[in-house]
């Protein structure tokens, strides 16, 4: 397992706006030591970019599909890349 960080770029569907799923998935992702954002998009999924190490990434997207979110995960589409370096901080958008 590599110790190079990750950026994780993953799409919450389900009812995931206006519950706090945001705020939860933030609060999850500074517990990580993670950097990212957690965004609304138009049409009713949540967007999470987090980078940091590959177990702590992997960790948040266990907790995005571990049934105890607020509001109700219907699907994550996910993808890892390598991480770009250019967060801070672990915003609600």
């Amino acid at each position: 397992m590599s110790a190079d960080p990750v950026r994780l770029s993953a799409f919450v569907h389900g009812h995931v706006q206006g519950v706090g799923f945001r705020w939860w998935t933030r609060s999850r992702a500074l517990e990580l030591g993670l950097v990212g954002y957690a965004s609304n998009q138009p049409d009713g999924r949540v967007h999470v970019v987090a980078e940091g190490s590959r177990d702590r990434v992997l960790a948040l997207l266990d907790a995005l599909r571990s049934g105890e979110t607020p509001g109700r995960v219907d699907l994550v589409v996910d993808s890892l890349d390598p991480a770009r370096g250019d967060l801070t901080g672990f915003l609600e958008r």
